[in-house]
This record gives C-alpha cells, structure tokens and sequence, in this order.
C-alpha cells in the first residue's frame, strides 16, 4: 500500500486505492487514525475561526417575492391559496345564452386554456429531456465513466509498478550475487597469491 509524500510542506498522496492492497491489515486503521489525530493537534480553531471574514450578507441573492414570503412567514400568516379562477371554463349566464358576444369571449377563452394546457406539456416534455432530474443522470454518467476510467488508470499504474518492483527484486538479487562471486574469487586469488607466496619461498630454501 503506498503512502503520501511530504514535498515542500505540502503532501501528495500517492495510494492507488482501486489496487493497492493491505487496507485492512492489522495496524493500518489505527495508523490512519493517529494521522488525523496529529492533524487535529496541529490545527486548534478559535471559538469562531471564521472572524476574519467580513459579515454575510444573506439578503444578497433575496428577489422581492422572496422577501414578501419572508416576511409572511416571519409575521406567520397563512399562505395565499392558489387562484385557479384563470383555469375556469365559465358559460355565459343565463341572461347572456343568447348573446353571440358572451359566447365568443367563452370559446376564446377555451381555446386559450387549450393552448396553455398544451404549452404547459411542452414544457413538462422539455424539463424531463433537459431538467434538474436529466442533468442528475448525466452528472451520475459522467461520474461513473470518471471513476471507470480513474480505476483502468490506477491498475493499469499498479501492474506497471509491479513489474518495475519485480525486475529491480531480480536486478538486486543479480547484484547480490554478483558480489558473492566478486568475494569468491577475491578469496581464490588472495589464496593462490599466498600459494605461490610459499612456493617461491621454499625455492629459495632449496637454493641456499
């Protein structure tokens, strides 16, 4: 499992959490837990460690039908019931049933709650292409395809990180025994020198 690295202060985690393994390991939790611990002793708030900012102004983004709801609420009166006096389709009163003028306001009137009806399911067909609940699933798409691609590159990174462990195990074990047998034949030839030490030595011994 890797671990973060200190740069300048500043640390950059280098964990690969789709392939690094040993999570769960005895020890591992406990040591997460003490790093945060040491973080929370590093940094002591004050009892408002906000101060330095200047105050909020909550009222900045308020439209003025928000501001009357506000205020309704505030003095706790009851919300006003939606009219629905604009959706009637009133005929006209029986002293008007001979009125050809009553009866066209009444069929104009129609046809217009008609045409509203009929915008009002476009506008529904449209929020269900384009709205908030479309751009949740668009927003989930992208996350997912993100997270598919960011696990693809971690074990693509884990599995080229483990071959590079592999080759430098085989390179330090070539090394090692590279050295044994460097020490092997330092020890042959530092035996063969003092043979031939004591051979030219007993030479002499026959000479004289």
């Amino acid at each position: 499992m890797a671990g973060p690295l200190a740069v300048a202060g500043d640390v950059v985690v280098d964990a690969l959490p789709y392939f690094d393994q040993g999570y769960d390991a005895p020890g591992v939790r406990e040591a997460a837990a003490a790093l945060v611990e040491e973080e929370t002793r590093r940094y002591r708030p004050t009892k408002n460690y906000l101060s330095y900012l200047p105050t909020p102004d909550y009222s900045a983004f308020e439209t003025e039908i928000m501001r009357n709801e506000f205020e309704r609420l505030a003095a706790r009166q009851p919300m006003e019931l939606l009219s629905m006096k604009r959706y009637e389709l009133p005929a006209p009163s029986s002293g008007q049933k001979n009125d050809i003028t009553a009866w066209q306001e009444s069929v104009n009137n129609s046809m217009a709650q008609l045409e509203h009806q009929a915008v009002r399911i476009e506008n529904l067909e449209l929020m269900s292409q384009h709205g908030s609940n479309a751009w949740k699933v668009y927003n989930e798409k992208q996350i997912q395809d993100l997270n598919w691609l960011r696990k693809n590159d971690q074990l693509a990174a884990g599995s080229k990180l483990r071959e590079m462990e592999s080759n430098w195990v085989a390179l330090v074990s070539k090394n090692y025994e590279i050295e044994r047998a460097i020490v092997q034949l330092e020890g042959e030839i530092k035996k063969m020198k003092q043979q031939q030490g004591d051979e030219n030595k007993e030479n002499i011994r026959q000479d004289f």
